[in-house]
């Protein structure tokens, strides 16, 4: 198989799991990937982006945060945070540029976050990407000690893929005339 095919066939596997086992990659498997993303496009090569692993009592700390932000109970929120045995949230780092604005450097951290949950999808574990309009809130980023002038762009729930034999819904196959067109 060529190795174009097999990271097509890579993307068209990935998928998201909104329900995951309590399975999730060690720190030795989590820093392998991560070390993989040195490849991402980013212009100057400035890294804008960092993550945080969240595991264990961790995640409450996001869980308070989110609650803080919402007004709500945060044995709520907490549990919200705990659905995963692996949070990874992804913190937009700005970096100065007089070549690279924010935005691009928001889309590295974006692509940082799209790849990595494609490598962990191909290294067996399910994961499902969460944002929502929490995600910038002051109090969710001192729970998790994001100071400006980061950000938080979202986070990746992590853990086992609970029915591995269970063919998964067939996608919606992509209107080409409306997302590809030439001049």
């Amino acid at each position: 198989m060529s190795r174009t095919r097999a990271a097509l066939d890579a993307v068209r596997r990935r998928r998201s799991y909104s329900r995951v086992t309590d399975a999730a990659p060690s720190d030795a498997e989590l820093a392998e990937y991560v070390s993989a993303l040195s490849a991402i496009a980013d212009h100057s090569g400035l890294r804008p982006w960092r993550l945080i692993a969240l595991r264990g009592d961790a995640r409450d700390r996001l869980g308070d945060g989110l609650a803080q932000a919402a007004g709500g109970d945060a044995a709520k929120y907490r549990a919200k945070a705990r659905r995963a045995p692996l949070v990874l949230a992804i913190v937009v780092s700005p970096r100065k540029s007089g070549k690279v604005p924010i935005w691009e450097q928001e889309a590295v951290a974006s692509g940082v976050a799209h790849t990595l949950g494609l490598l962990l999808h191909e290294g067996g574990w399910g994961t499902i990407w969460r944002t929502g309009e929490l995600t910038r809130k002051k109090s969710v980023r001192k729970a998790l000690g994001v100071a400006k002038p980061e950000y938080l762009l979202g986070w990746l729930y992590v853990g086992g893929i609970p029915d591995r034999n269970k063919k998964p819904k067939p996608r919606k196959p992509l209107d080409l005339t409306r997302h590809l067109s030439a001049l």
